[in-house]
């Protein structure tokens, strides 16, 4: 049924870990590049990395490990080994594709803002079958700061022309949810496995919690 209890409003949505459960996908991708390098993964790479820009992360990735590898080398072939996967096997996070129909239909503005390379992030909201509910999407590289700033919120909730007391952002990123909670935004905390270490602090900030999408805001704030 279609309604106007939402209308006004914004939801914003990280991708990774958050709508999409592909936060493995990652793990694995930078399994398999290290090891073609004769390296194996330190324990707090990707915890390191998840908030960075992706130029950023190359750039980092090359400092750390010493790597004869250039920027876009490395982008270019982390990009190749992801496409793959976020047009095949990666999947929505349960219940996720029923909430956005359920937002969209009651006047919500969607918003995406992700730290996705750009090339990956329609083919991957094609797949979910959600690229065509989303009013906007905005990558960090948009505002040229990672998710510890809420640049790329804020921006998001910009370009779908709402204010930000009036935005909800669903992100599954501790740096994420402070950031946005810190910008005056409503924040719900998601949670992934790969975000389990920081989830007592995700819900200490956060206005609520979710573990899937049943449990998500209806109405939005």
């Amino acid at each position: 049924m279609t309604t106007d209890e939402n209308l006004g409003k914004a939801a914003i949505f990280d991708l990774d870990g958050t709508l999409l459960d592909s936060m493995g996908v990652w793990d694995q991708i930078d399994a398999a590049f290290l090891a073609k390098r004769g390296i194996t993964v330190p324990d707090d790479y990707m915890e390191t990395v998840t908030a960075m820009q992706f130029r950023e992360i190359a750039r980092y990735t090359i400092d750390r490990f010493g790597l004869d590898d250039t920027e876009d080398g490395l982008m270019a072939e982390w990009d190749r080994m992801a496409y793959d996967a976020y047009t095949s096997v990666v999947q929505p996070k349960a219940y996720a594709l029923d909430y956005l129909r359920y937002l969209k239909d009651t006047g919500a503005r969607l918003a995406v803002a992700t730290t996705m390379p750009a090339g990956l992030r329609a083919p991957a909201l094609g797949h979910a079958g959600m690229l065509d509910l989303f009013d906007a999407i905005v990558g960090v590289d948009d505002v040229g700061r990672g998710k510890e700033h809420p640049d790329i919120y804020l921006e998001a909730a910009a370009r779908v022309g709402v204010p930000a007391h009036a935005a909800t952002v669903f992100e599954d990123l501790l740096a994420g949810v402070q950031s946005a909670a810190g910008a005056g935004m409503h924040v719900w905390g998601v949670y992934d496995e790969s975000s389990a270490q920081s989830w007592p602090a995700i819900q200490s900030i956060a206005q609520g919690v979710l573990n899937d999408f049943a449990q998500a805001p209806r109405p939005l704030a």
